[in-house]
């Protein structure tokens, strides 16, 4: 059972734009789906020792006041750690937002536009319905779709070493 100390140090504002925004919490099938993601993830990073992997809620400062983000998950290579203090002070490597019915404009344009102007290598946007992964990487100043796949197949990223993702596992 949680703690009442742990209920109110859990915070889902976030700082975009220098606007505080607070969305719901996250339904079931959000997150079974992040809970598959995340397992699946953070198995290969570990077995290949790559960095760390994380959940929200974690803060992502890009700017102080400015920008202050929660993506569902997010990945830090193991050469970039340092940015991994408090919160996450800097820019991750990978960040993945899982969109739900409500979230879609927030999380595949306004969220997309920051994880692009600050330049985070690779953003991965996870959609139940129609059960698909688009990976996005950064090239020159824009995002691009590295990989992608709807309902079965495999995606793969240029950030996670070695990564081939069976969609399938994810959304079961």
């Amino acid at each position: 059972m949680l703690t009442e100390t742990v209920l109110t140090d859990l915070d889902l504002t976030e700082i975009i734009n220098g606007e505080e925004m607070m969305g719901p919490s996250p339904f079931f099938k959000h997150q079974d789906i992040a809970a598959n993601l995340y397992n699946i993830l953070n198995q290969h990073i570990r077995k290949n020792k790559l960095g760390k992997l994380f959940f929200s809620p974690l803060d992502i400062i890009f700017e102080e006041g400015i920008n202050r983000l929660q993506p569902d998950i997010l990945f830090i290579r193991k050469e970039n750690l340092s940015i991994a203090q408090d919160w996450i002070r800097g820019v991750p490597d990978m960040v993945c937002e899982i969109i739900s019915s409500g979230s879609y404009e927030m999380d595949t344009a306004v969220k997309k536009a920051i994880y692009e102007k600050y330049r985070v290598p690779e953003y991965w946007i996870v959609m139940p319905e129609p059960q698909t992964i688009e990976v996005l990487t950064i090239v020159g100043d824009k995002y691009k779709l590295h990989s992608v796949a709807a309902i079965e197949g495999f995606v793969t990223s240029k950030v996670i070493e070695g990564l081939q993702l069976n969609i399938t596992e994810v959304f079961e």
